[in-house]
């Protein structure tokens, strides 16, 4: 969707578009033009990320990029402008360019409620000032700034971080509610922050009892992975902000396991045959070019599996207390990234043969890996395959993803002791588990999914006399 408004025949604003399915913000997280700079008509711009994917925001025009709305991590709202770029450069003299984008700078006596936001680009006065790992730009409608408070304000600007002339310490009202709980008097914590702003570190670390030894600083402290830049708190915990694709996850998953009341059954089968089919297709010319692994006949086998027990594959509508059941497969694979677990699907896999389900799920894997799955490869799933197995885990109890019946987890395919023809033997054995939803799934119905799926995968032969 593009989004865009013409201020004048010359100048032109890009407006923050709605890149999912009724998302209402989403977060700047790069730039990638800066004002003075040209671009043509499709040039990507900035990468954003909402609450299901990173998108890259393309120009629907040429032009010289004239402002900058808000910096990087920043959260706007759909609709929002947040570039304005000069369609015809050198035709006549440019409106005054409104201030550059900056960090904003927290004031010096301001009351917590935010003001509206001034019409034509000003600089964000009053909110949570200088951020360590993102802000929030949200005005607040009524609320407006006293001439004295205002005045300290400018001259907290204008000073480019000079200390405000009040005496009162500077600190974002969540720091001083934190100072107020941990019995902190903020006049006595030496500030870090730019500008002389007191930081949720400052205060964790005037709170916190005197070391032994020369304590850790906090730029010292050990990094921890996570989808954001972490907040180290005097050296002895991170705090990471939930937002974004993570956030998101964390939501649907508390709404899902509350939701839906899950059953999970499991079993332990034989795939020997499947690895051994898995070495033979790797070799077979009408699979050149596509990734084999035990991943895609898990997949198959399922799909057959859902074709004999169709009702598997259904979903539960509260509103209309209805069965939704699904005549296609929108097979969902989940994926670990550095945003957190995705789910994308691969639409209609029912439909396709074992060469293009392998080069679906090829495509699948190194698009969630290079963080560039789409909101709409996300949505619209019915069934969904986990496969712990890769991190060494035997198995799990998957929780369901929001809107469908089923998930399988697949563990670790390992060699084991087994009786095979009655003698003991090593065989390769794996274990796999079927969450399902017990609204709409009953216990027959899941065991014989499960079955299927085993059957298949110990005698591969059945995704013939099956399918």
């Amino acid at each position: 969707m593009t989004t865009m408004t013409e201020t004048s025949a010359r100048f032109r604003e890009f407006k923050m578009p709605d890149v999912g399915e009724g998302l209402t913000e989403a977060e700047i997280l790069k730039w990638f033009v800066q004002p003075g700079d040209t671009v043509t008509d499709g040039q990507v711009v900035c990468e954003v990320e909402t609450a299901k994917a990173a998108v890259e925001l393309p120009i629907p025009f040429d032009g010289v990029v004239h402002e900058l709305r808000f910096p990087e991590g920043t959260t706007v709202d759909v609709g929002e402008v947040i570039i304005a770029v000069d369609v015809a450069p050198g035709s006549g003299d440019a409106p005054a360019a409104a201030e550059p984008v900056r960090e904003p700078v927290a004031p010096a006596a301001v009351p917590e409620a935010e003001p509206e936001a001034p019409k034509g680009r000003q600089p964000v006065l009053v909110g949570y000032g200088v951020a360590e790992t993102s802000t929030r730009r949200r005005a607040r409608k009524g609320a407006e700034i006293p001439g004295p408070a205002a005045a300290a304000i400018q001259a907290e600007i204008n000073g480019h971080g000079a200390k405000a002339p009040e005496s009162r310490p500077l600190a974002k009202p969540p720091v001083r509610k934190l100072a107020k709980d941990l019995g902190i008097d903020l006049a006595a914590v030496v500030p870090t922050g730019e500008g002389g702003v007191i930081t949720r570190e400052d205060v964790h670390a005037a709170a916190a009892p005197a070391p032994a030894e020369a304590p850790v600083r906090a730029e010292e402290a050990p990094a921890v992975p996570g989808p954001a830049a972490a907040v180290p708190a005097a050296g002895r915990e991170t705090r990471i902000p939930v937002k974004g694709v993570r956030k998101a996850i964390a939501q649907a998953m508390v709404g899902s396991a509350f939701t839906a009341p899950h059953v999970t059954e499991f079993v332990t089968v034989d795939v020997t045959r499947t690895m051994k089919l898995v070495a033979e297709l790797k070799e077979d010319k009408d699979m050149a070019g596509v990734r084999v692994n035990p991943l895609l006949i898990i997949a198959k086998a399922l799909l057959v599996a859902i074709r004999r027990n169709p009702g598997i594959n259904a979903a539960w509508d509260e509103a209309n207390q209805e069965i939704v059941q699904k005549h296609y497969v929108n097979l969902g694979i989940a994926a670990a990234t550095p945003r957190g677990l995705i789910v994308p699907n691969i639409k209609d896999a029912h439909d396709k043969a074992l060469p293009q389900l392998a080069e679906a799920l090829g495509e699948l894997v190194s698009t969630a890996r290079e963080g560039r799955t789409s909101p709409a490869a996300m949505a619209g799933g019915t069934v969904t395959i986990t496969n712990v197995g890769v991190f060494g885990v035997d198995t799990g109890t998957p929780i369901l993803n929001p809107g469908e019946s089923a998930i399988l987890a697949v563990g670790a395919i390992k060699l084991q002791p087994w009786v095979h023809k009655g003698k003991v033997k090593p065989r390769q054995v794996t274990t796999l588990a079927l969450s399902f939803d017990h609204r709409l799934v009953d216990g027959e119905l899941g065991s014989k999914v499960l079955a299927d799926v085993a059957a298949v995968l110990e005698q591969p032969k059945r995704l013939i006399t099956w399918g």
